[in-house]
């Protein structure tokens, strides 16, 4: 955004007809859309109630700069020169420390003069990358007391080699109302937070690589200061990792999409119940309540891709010319394609929006403060290891004791080992990086081999319901096969006990990196 932009975003709530604070929070979320549906955004009876006087329509035009040997983009920043207005040194990432949730909006900074762009650049010459030409669209929008800007940029990125048809939104204004209509809009229309700038964008076009996403994996929580900042990185972290995989698992064509968006979501779940003694609210367990019902459509997509991957392959592999066990996987496909058209449909509608707006409504109006007693204040407020060591040395307490007799646990008994160890493991992602020593991360390494062998033993066991649910009455040769998986997965999970116990006795020490002693 321009300076003269937040000069104006500034002044809309001061119009004559309004009673705000003299110097009122501004919010700009952005977002992305297809390019097919932007022309629903005219036609929307919601934006022709609120719309006050006519909207604005201009060409626009943008270009981006590097250096031959692209040492702007080396430092994560390109240099944008846009039709009106100074130059900007744009950030294409934000810092791994930063706060973030998806819809934020990269900061820049002008460089009006020579002397200033040279300092970026060095001594080569700048040479343009990509350029924007189409048309930005602006109207205001009333909301009660409140005025938020709308701005269309729609229009095609070029490069020397490609081209591409592109298409961002963007909503400006005070906090309540921009969350507000954000919400309203996102349910009548495709309107999701953006997780891609327009320079990255650009410049993934003219290098031909995919955009790397914002966020990715764990929160890193070691620079938070209080426990309300390690919970809102979190959350925020969370939900871009989220939003990024989001149409990579819609796409269907890698695994690594329902994966990735199935553990964000896991652990955005686990953020919320690990914090809720002190962040406790009915938007937060609503949030928690639609994860849930996300994670229901992700688990049977999620389950068939490791079972055609694993045990699937092998059998493949085994019996390549055996028509029973193909007719099988073939089976197993069709039901990996169901599932995977259950979820695209569920990616595609108004529910993913209106989670996704949730979370961010969550995060920016922290309604775990209102009617907070001061004692809540103080914990919040509060430097995170006192509550990280409660909340950690009481899972480890847990899991200890449900595998004490490790050896001689039924799989179901296992089964519910597995579950604990992913709770500890997915609190400690979160809390372990405020905890940085050696202890940490051989604590960190061991328990995720435990999981991870836990989880290879359950792949097994759920391989074998997968399975059951291909039988068909009559039919011997399905029957035969399934009995093959079934007999290979139970010789599997006897040799992964042989694995499980000698990560755990590994694990099962008394040392624990939250703990002082």
């Amino acid at each position: 955004m321009t300076d003269q932009e937040r000069a104006e975003a500034k002044a809309v709530p001061e119009a004559p007809e309004m009673t705000v604070a003299p110097e009122p929070a501004v919010l700009e979320l952005e977002f992305r859309m297809a390019v097919e549906d932007i022309t629903l955004l005219s036609h929307l009876p919601i934006l022709a109630a609120l719309r006050k006087g006519r909207i604005s329509s201009v060409a626009e035009e943008i270009r981006w700069l590097d250096t031959p040997g692209g040492a702007v983009m080396g430092s994560g920043k390109l240099i944008e020169v846009p039709r009106r207005g100074p130059k900007r040194l744009v950030t294409l990432h934000p810092a791994d420390d930063a706060p973030w949730h998806p819809g934020m909006v990269l900061p820049s900074s002008a460089l009006p003069s020579p002397s200033q762009e040279q300092a970026v650049g060095g001594v080569e010459a700048l040479i343009p990358l990509a350029a924007f030409s189409g048309r930005r669209r602006r109207q205001t929008l009333v909301l009660g007391d409140a005025m938020v800007q709308l701005r269309v940029l729609h229009g095609h990125l070029r490069t020397v080699m490609a081209e591409r048809e592109v298409a961002r939104v963007s909503l400006l204004g005070p906090p309540e109302a921009v969350l507000d209509l954000a919400q309203r809009l996102a349910a009548v229309c495709p309107l999701l937070p953006s997780s891609l700038s327009l320079a990255a964008e650009a410049l993934s076009l003219a290098t031909g690589q995919p955009p790397a996403p914002r966020r990715r994996g764990a929160p890193d929580t070691s620079g938070t200061d209080t426990l309300e900042a390690c919970f809102t990185l979190a959350i925020g972290h969370l939900l871009e990792v989220a939003s990024h995989y989001a149409p990579i698992a819609r796409a269907g064509t890698a695994m690594e999409g329902v994966h990735q968006l199935r553990v964000a979501m896991r652990r955005l779940r686990s953020v919320l119940k690990v914090f809720r003694p002190v962040t406790d609210a009915p938007q937060g367990r609503a949030l928690d309540e639609a994860l849930q019902g996300f994670l229901k459509l992700l688990g049977p997509a999620r389950d068939w891709d490791v079972f055609l991957a694993g045990i699937g392959a092998e059998m493949a592999d085994l019996l390549p010319d055996d028509r029973r066990m193909r007719a099988l996987l073939r089976a197993a496909e069709a039901e990996r394609q169901t599932a995977y058209k259950g979820l695209a449909e569920a990616l595609d509608g108004p529910a993913w929006r209106a989670l996704l707006l949730a979370g961010i409504a969550f995060l920016l109006r922290k309604p775990w403060r209102d009617g907070a007693d001061p004692e809540r204040l103080e914990r919040l407020d509060a430097p995170p290891q006192d509550f990280a060591a409660q909340v950690l040395g009481k899972r480890w307490r847990k899991l200890r004791k449900a595998g004490e007799d490790i050896e001689e646990l039924e799989p179901e008994a296992l089964h519910e080992l597995r579950l604990d160890a992913k709770r500890l493991r997915y609190a400690a992602e979160v809390m372990a990086p405020i905890f940085p020593s050696k202890a940490t991360r051989r604590f960190q390494r061991n328990l995720s081999a435990l999981q991870e062998e836990l989880g290879l033993s359950n792949d097994a066991s759920v391989a074998r319901g997968l399975v059951r649910h291909l039988d068909r009455d009559k039919d011997a040769g399905r029957a035969w096969a399934i009995g093959l998986v079934e007999g290979w997965c139970l010789a599997r999970t006897t040799a992964d006990r042989e694995a499980i116990l000698e990560i755990w006795d590994k694990l099962d020490t008394k040392e624990s990196f939250w703990s002082a002693d």
